[in-house]
């Protein structure tokens, strides 16, 4: 039975906007205009349940409530066939545009394709190249369209990662994260002093030896303390920081050619130890390991580009830490030996 028009009629003349601004919005209910355009497409209740899956009579119901609301009958039964009044033909083209705009906005996004994908991403994090390399070449072979923009971190890093301006950062030590942002936390970096291998040191190395012989230190800014410093204080000592240095990739040709000693995770000194000969030692001490954390706006916790990125990072980051941790026992072993 198709359903009649008994509601409070819309006045003649009355515009569209004239009589939305009278309807209160929030008890508008979207079903009732998804159920609108169905009608309008098929020209019946039943082809309109049809197409929304649902009963007649649910559907029925549906129009009677906005015939109700918006004062009109919207769709009048004519010779067998439901025919739109001139206020529906009105309204449908308002109406379509809303219901595309809302399924556009709620669609879920597209699958992410590395292979074909075009876009820009930027990490900010400490520059190793063992680690920067694995990402790239990852990158390479699997998103050869992608483009990765490798960036210190700034001071203001969760600054820029809220605004977009950065899509993955690491942070080491323990900083809190603000809301608005997630996390995931990698295995910690471990503290190992290197020095070339006939330093005198290495014969009776221990703390007279840790404060006789000047270290290089990195400068990576304020944000970050090296638990180095942590282990001078608890311990009474004070090593001499003969040299600050802007880049890590500094460190090893200076070790190789002088008495300097640096205290560092093996991510970044392991592949330099054969090149420049360079010695694995024992840290004076208790020395903290640095936690590794990788962090990212919640904003872009599902977006596929930014997983897949977050999964790259990450596994590369794995890869590096045990394979450092690898050559730097592997290194012990082989002095120990001779």
């Amino acid at each position: 039975m198709q359903p009649v028009f008994t509601g409070t009629q819309r006045k003649p003349n009355e515009t569209i906007s004239a009589v939305m601004k009278e309807i209160q919005l929030h008890k508008i209910d979207l079903n009732l205009l998804v159920v609108f355009e169905a009608l309008m497409l098929e020209g019946s209740v039943a082809g309109a349940a049809t197409r929304l899956n649902k009963t007649p009579s649910a559907v029925s119901h549906a129009l009677a409530r906005l015939r109700d609301q918006l004062g009109d009958p919207l769709m009048v039964k004519v010779g067998g066939r439901m025919q739109a009044s001139p206020f529906a033909l009105q309204l449908i083209e308002d109406v379509r545009p809303i219901l595309m705009s809302i399924k556009r906005v709620l669609k879920l996004p597209e699958p992410f394709d590395p292979a074909s994908s075009p876009r820009v991403f930027r990490v900010a994090c400490p520059i190793t190249a063992t680690f920067q390399t694995r990402v790239l070449d990852a990158v390479h072979k699997t998103a050869p369209g992608t483009r990765i923009e490798w960036l210190s971190a700034p001071r203001e890093v969760h600054a820029a990662v809220s605004e977009g301006l950065i899509d993955l950062a690491h942070m080491g030590g323990e900083r809190h994260l603000p809301d608005g942002f997630e996390e995931a936390e990698l295995p910690p970096m471990e503290f190992v002093s290197f020095v070339r291998d006939t330093h005198p040191c290495i014969e009776n190395w221990g703390p007279d030896a840790w404060t006789r012989y000047p270290h290089v230190k990195v400068a990576i800014g304020d944000e970050v303390r090296s638990p180095v410093e942590e282990v001078d204080k608890a311990g009474g000592m004070q090593r001499h920081v003969g040299a600050l240095i802007a880049e890590f990739a500094g460190v090893a040709p200076l070790l190789s050619s002088s008495d300097y000693i640096a205290t560092l995770p093996p991510e970044i000194m392991a592949w330099d130890m054969e090149r420049y000969g360079l010695q694995p030692l024992p840290p004076i001490g208790q020395t903290p390991k640095l936690r590794a954390r990788f962090h990212w706006s919640a904003r872009t916790a599902n977006d596929p580009a930014c997983v897949w990125l977050r999964d790259l990072v990450m596994a590369a980051y794995r890869d590096t830490h045990s394979e450092a941790a690898a050559l730097v026992a592997a290194r012990s072993r082989q002095e120990t030996a001779t």
